[in-house]
């Protein structure tokens, strides 16, 4: 399971700098049609670049979850191994109830958006909406993966902390 998972993560880094990449197109060609004649002015980019920022942002949280390192605040001080890991419990368990949020209402949303075309290039919009259920779904799964790691140490079974 642990292979899927890295592969699954890996999958994702590789995402996120295609749609970084991707996203550089669009805006660019924007600018330079403001202000040059050389280009036309499209409208269609400003839609794709919509999109992909969608895209760019949820695959991000994705792999901060699994990095550590979104919703991630340094309050408290260092402190023994098992105490961090217990504070990493606490506040997992605060990251679930919003990737269960995500997934609860990022499923509604599909199905609102299930049968919507995109206004200029015409693409259906649960390519769109479908990002937040399966930012969720990703959160939860680098969660559990995470949660196991901490009750672990908790448990003095284990030196390891994601």
């Amino acid at each position: 399971m642990r292979k899927l998972i890295d592969g699954y993560y890996r999958l994702l880094n590789l995402l996120l700098v295609v749609t970084v990449a991707v996203l550089v197109v669009p805006v660019a060609i924007q600018i330079l049609s403001r202000h040059t004649d050389f280009i036309p002015s499209w409208i269609w980019t400003e839609e794709m670049a919509r999109f992909l920022f969608v895209w760019m942002i949820m695959i991000g949280s994705m792999v901060g979850i699994r990095d550590g390192s979104h919703f991630d605040v340094d309050l408290w001080p260092e402190l023994a191994p098992r105490a961090n890991a217990l504070l990493r419990v606490v506040a997992d368990l605060f990251v679930l109830v919003m990737a269960l949020v995500f997934i609860w209402y990022g499923i509604r949303f599909v199905q609102f958006g299930w049968d919507q075309t995109s206004e200029l290039a015409e693409l259906p919009m649960v390519w769109i909406f479908i990002a937040w259920p399966l930012a969720g779904f990703t959160w939860v799964v680098f969660l559990g993966e995470r949660f196991l790691a901490n009750l672990r140490l908790l448990a003095g079974t284990d030196k390891a902390v994601l």
